[in-house]
């Protein structure tokens, strides 16, 4: 029986970021936030994530991340995009590298592959983000940065 691995995609260059050090971060959130869990990462232009919030969120725009849970419960979590002019702007705008902040972004999506919904979970995901940002060494995260 095979198993699942989490899988990160680079349809764009992505001057500056390590992408060893990037599927490392992945594996990391497998392994420790959800249980042998796998997930897609893409990483793309803001030309995707435009098409992708719109054909799937009805939003015409292009935003840093989406997530898309998998329907079915098991072993894999769903998919997740990263825009990557985004993540080099917010990351630019905040500070840090892009690596800090395409790790960033991939917490955030996984916590939503896992269920969290800081629009409507009264707290539980900004604190999961909170606590998961401390224990992996990263800067403010996304919701901070939103209720800051």
């Amino acid at each position: 029986m095979s198993r699942q691995q989490t899988t990160l995609l680079f349809d764009v260059p992505t001057p500056g970021v390590s992408r060893q050090s990037a599927r490392s971060f992945a594996k990391l959130l497998e392994s420790e936030l959800a249980p042998g869990r796998a997930f897609c990462c893409l990483i793309a232009s803001d030309g995707e994530l435009r098409r992708l919030n719109r054909e799937f969120r009805g939003q015409d725009y292009a935003t840093d991340v989406l997530s898309f849970p998998c329907a079915e419960s098991g072993p894999f979590l769903g998919e997740i995009a990263i825009s990557f002019a985004k993540a080099k702007q917010q990351a630019a705008e905040h500070g840090h590298s892009v690596n800090q902040e395409i790790e960033i972004l991939m917490l955030h999506g996984v916590l939503h592959l896992l269920g969290m919904d800081h629009e409507t979970d009264r707290g539980r995901m900004a604190r999961a983000e909170r606590k998961w940002r401390e224990i992996l060494g990263l800067p403010a995260g996304m919701i901070e940065r939103v209720s800051t």
